[in-house]
């Protein structure tokens, strides 16, 4: 089955290959901003937006005009690019799936842009990988690229260190059926606990660096501190920008670290179970508990499902996801009997029926598998 597939790979630019990134980054973020600011006063004048055809017949006058003539000289797609997004942008909006679109800023950590294949513009060469106006760009060739290259979006971390990650289509086959069903029961203590009562440790990759990062985010502070006195700004202060790279590379290492175990732990599951039954969780009102908020953050719950979800499109498998208001730790998976609320702190209990002493976090998994299967019963068609 034809599957939309991307291969990240760290580039190594040069330092005019690094400059024509940053423009075509800052004129991706003009062209975004610009037609932005068009669509809102089009919207306030008439009730309508504008549409991205619409925008595409400016950008060309756009292009042509003496005071933005420096658009032509980054790479055409990318700005077409900063036009498709923005008009996705407003079209989840009007469909209330996400606020109203934003004004990009040239502070935010996500600095990118996104260009087009075509005419074998976009293509691995030995060591080394062509990009549209980049040209050959040496590049870690960690993993082989399959499939028909649809598009390529380069992107400059906060670390200073650049990426590419290339958009391919590619015949995806299913992995061999296990005829096995789980649920998963996603914690703090335990990262994930099975109905089967196997764990997956929460290895708290944030909280193994935190006192580094406390240490360097400190001298990051005195940095600033010392550049304020001296009248010097912050993106001019050398020794400010050293530092600040330093505490973000510190940062990508944690990242990297959870995404390397999201990514080993999401395809165990998928290969090893054909239903994976898993709780809808409200993270972001779980955040809101402060005394749980830094805990939350670093396990990472919603990346896991995300990954379990397209892996599981990728594999022919089916990943089920179970209210957030099923009482998973209050029912004895047992009998089904429904005990009263109890704390957190409560992590085993004997239920006053059936007398079976349970582990809170695996008999909740137990609940979860139950009732994911219950809903694929009464799926027509499942």
């Amino acid at each position: 089955m034809l599957q939309h597939k991307a291969y990240e790979y760290r580039i190594y630019p040069d330092k005019k290959q690094e400059t024509l990134i940053a423009k075509t980054i800052g004129s991706s973020r003009y062209v975004y901003n610009h037609f932005l600011e068009l669509w809102n006063k089009e919207y306030e004048e008439t009730g309508k937006g504008l549409t991205y055809y619409a925008c595409s017949k400016l950008l060309t006058k756009l292009k042509r005009d003496p005071e933005t003539v420096w658009l032509c000289e980054v790479d055409k797609f990318s700005l077409q690019n900063s036009l498709r997004n923005l008009s996705d942008a407003f079209s989840r909006f009007f469909k209330g799936q996400n606020e109203h679109p934003q004004f990009k800023s040239k502070k935010s950590p996500r600095q990118s842009y996104t260009t087009q294949y075509t005419n074998n513009n976009i293509a691995v060469s030995g060591n080394c990988l062509k990009l549209p106006k980049l040209g050959l760009v040496k590049f870690a060739d960690s993993r082989e690229m399959k499939g028909r290259i649809l598009n390529a979006t380069v992107r400059r971390k906060s670390s200073g260190k650049f990426f590419v990650s290339i958009l391919c289509e590619e015949e995806i086959c299913e992995l061999p059926k296990t005829d096995s069903s789980v649920g998963i029961d996603l914690g703090i203590i335990d990262f994930a606990v099975m109905s089967d009562g196997s764990r997956h440790d929460n290895n708290h990759f944030t909280r193994q660096m935190e006192e580094r990062l406390r240490r360097e985010q400190r001298k990051l502070a005195r940095r600033a501190l010392a550049a304020e006195k001296r009248g010097i700004s912050l993106s001019e202060a050398r020794n400010y920008q050293k530092q600040r790279r330093k505490v973000a590379r510190l940062y990508e290492k944690v990242a990297n670290q959870r995404k390397e175990y999201l990514n080993k732990l999401s395809t165990e599951i998928v290969k090893n179970h054909d239903i994976i039954c898993i709780e809808d969780l409200n993270v972001k009102g779980m955040m809101r508990n402060h005394k749980l908020a830094k805990s939350i953050s670093d396990v990472s719950w919603t990346s896991l499902v995300s990954k379990l979800q397209y892996k599981a499109s990728w594999y022919g498998k089916e990943v089920i996801r179970i209210s957030r208001w099923f009482p998973s730790s209050q029912i004895c998976s047992e009998c089904g009997h429904k005990d009263r609320k109890k704390p957190l702190h409560v992590r085993e209990w004997t239920c006053p029926v059936c007398h079976a002493h349970h582990d809170r976090d695996v008999n909740a998994a137990r609940n979860i598998l139950a009732e994911g299967l219950r809903i694929r019963a009464l799926t027509p068609g499942s």
